[in-house]
């Protein structure tokens, strides 16, 4: 059946899908000519085997192929469009996918407005009074919150709204331009010497040491440790390579390294012939990977319509099959031509070793970690498909049916807290909850790729709830759940003799309280029960103190919702004054809110 498959595949392009004898799908390819392509992986004589040009990689999966499919599309483009939406959907088993496929945040600075300011942004726009920073892999929100404290400018989006100076004038952190305090051009000197904050972050890190020794002066220790916390979190978003680039130049570079069955992928992003910021990726796979396929699907997955591509170059370490199509995607896609090189020579050369060899420490430091031992446990103790490295872990939280929350936790190495979500939700009992939970998360599946390994606060029900979202969805994740021991049909939690009972779709397993593997799962599940119950109180607070709000005579949504912009959460409400209140709503009414809300 195969062979003739082979013979009658047509000369157009597409997309070619091989199944072993299980029909379970090992890979997902595209193609210019589709026969040239897919025979190119055979030889026919004296039988049909792999080709003996293969590596050993594509060797064996080749070696497992007992059908195939293909699709054809109108281009080659539309085939690389295609393969990649596909791969990202049904994840086969000796493809590359890029796990972490969010889109990382920049700092941008609006240089239209009359007193510019900085925000964060997950989205770049083509506006040549917009200057972007980063992207950031973490430390966005702490650098931004430096440079307001270390420098005054205009603090907040709705200060400049109002015509009277607020608390920020008065605790000496803004000129009030709103009242005509600083002129544009102090301003601009101001906005200059933060910018040269923003690039070279070390500025920001001193100023953070003089704000904490003060604070410790003043025996005020709550706010110095908020200040090394976020003096910390800067100081790993720089990247002290000692290398000029002579040059004012920007472009973006690339290394991958591969070492055994584990592939590390580094992004350094040059800004002014500085590096301004870096990105790492780790994956690992028991199949191993391809350097082609790891840098193109690098590539592919980063730069995303919100990503865009600021500037016409990208350097890569390694030359890698399948670059032209990429260079071909991108000028499709962002509209211009990109160009895609090695550096062979010079500084870009030094810079994609540097780049290189992060990229192999990375490995090195990872392959060190006692938890990867404890994954390969519990891929074999509980008969998984894959050895979990990226795992979500979901939980319900609510108090008699109100202010339900799902929460999920995701763990890759470490938890890894920009990435869990809170979903608020309309269902409720607990099946309902986590049904609309788990189906509300893998909808997402293609901002957001699925992980291995789903983990589910709860026994078999909902387990078997878990199987018929994903069959339904079409995915392929393995699954687990854990929950307490029941006697007499109620929760054992007593400390010394509870104990919990971990589920797969097979069987039940009572572990000893102390296997590690049972410790590493109940770790998981602790966080995001943890992660549930915080995210209920403050959704319950928030409920509670916005009908506070709204029984307040003249006070509606529209009211609560400029109250909310401007202080940011109710807690900052109701610490508010009077003044502060009164700037935001009118004199009028800013009267009634404080009298009652201070009352």
């Amino acid at each position: 059946m195969l062979k003739n498959k082979l013979k009658n595949l047509p000369n157009d392009s597409g997309v070619y899908k091989f199944f072993d004898k299980n029909k379970n799908l090992l890979y997902i390819g595209k193609a210019k000519n589709l026969k040239n392509r897919v025979n190119s992986y055979f030889k026919f004589t004296p039988k049909i085997s792999p080709s003996d040009k293969l590596g050993p990689r594509i060797y064996k999966m080749v070696s497992e192929i007992e059908d195939l499919e293909y699709i054809i599309s109108p281009s080659e483009y539309d085939a690389l469009i295609l393969e990649n939406s596909l791969i990202k959907e049904l994840k086969p088993k000796y493809n590359i996918l890029l796990r972490d496929d969010k889109t990382y945040p920049y700092i941008v600075l609006d240089t239209s407005k009359e007193f510019p300011r900085f925000e964060i942004t997950r989205k770049v726009l083509n506006n040549k009074n917009l200057k972007y920073f980063g992207p950031f892999s973490s430390g966005a929100k702490e650098i931004l919150k430096a440079i307001y404290l270390s420098f005054k400018l205009v603090q907040k989006k709705s200060c400049l709204n109002s015509k009277k100076a607020c608390l920020f004038f008065q605790l000496d952190r803004c000129y009030a331009p709103c009242e005509g305090k600083i002129s544009q051009d102090e301003y601009g000197k101001i906005l200059q010497e933060a910018l040269g904050a923003l690039i070279d972050r070390k500025i920001l890190i001193k100023k953070l040491e003089i704000k904490m020794q003060q604070a410790a002066k003043n025996l005020n220790f709550e706010e110095a440790s908020e200040l090394r916390d976020m003096q910390k979190a800067i100081k790993n978003t720089l990247h002290v390579i000692h290398l000029d680039l002579a040059k004012i130049e920007n472009f973006d570079l690339v290394a991958a390294e591969i070492i055994g069955n584990i592939a590390s992928i580094v992004f350094m992003f040059i800004r002014d012939g500085k590096v301004v910021s870096t990105i790492q990726k780790r994956l690992k796979s028991q199949n191993g990977y391809d350097l082609n396929e790891v840098y193109k699907r690098a590539l592919i997955q980063f730069y995303k319509e919100e990503t865009k591509l600021l500037h016409k170059k990208i350097y890569i370490a390694d030359n890698f099959d399948g670059k032209e199509d990429v260079e071909n995607l991108f000028q499709v896609k962002f509209n211009k031509q990109i160009s895609i090189k090695q550096p062979k020579i010079g500084n870009k050369a030094k810079l994609s070793k540097i780049a290189k060899q992060n990229a192999k420490d990375s490995i090195l430091q990872f392959v060190k970690k006692e938890s990867i031992s404890i994954l390969e446990e519990i891929k074999n103790l509980f008969d998984l498909q894959e050895t979990p490295y990226s795992i979500e872990i979901f939980d319900n939280s609510h108090i008699s049916g109100e202010s339900r929350v799902g929460a999920m936790v995701v763990y890759e190495d470490k938890f890894l807290k920009d990435r869990y979500r809170i979903y608020n939700l309309k269902s409720k009992d607990e099946y309902a909850q986590m049904r609309e939970l788990l189906t509300r998360r893998i909808e997402r599946k293609e901002q957001n790729p699925l992980p291995n390994l789903w983990l589910i606060d709860g026994g078999s029900t909902l387990l078997k709830l878990a199987k018929t979202i994903i069959d339904k969805y079409g995915c392929k994740i393995d699954l687990l759940a854990i929950s307490k021991e029941k006697i007499d049909a109620k929760t054992n939690r007593s400390k010394i003799r509870s104990s919990d009972i971990i589920y797969n779709l097979k069987f039940d397993y009572k572990l000893p309280p102390s296997d590690k593997r049972l410790q590493f799962l109940q770790k998981l599940r602790d966080e995001a029960h943890r992660f549930a119950i915080k995210s209920h109180k403050r959704k319950k607070i928030n409920n509670d103190l916005s009908l506070n709000l709204l029984k307040i005579e003249g006070v509606g949504s529209a009211t609560i919702k400029k109250l909310i912009a401007y202080f940011g959460t109710f807690e900052n409400i109701y610490n508010a004054t009077e003044d502060e209140i009164c700037n935001i709503v009118g004199k009028k009414l800013g009267k009634i809110i404080f009298s009652s809300i201070s009352s």
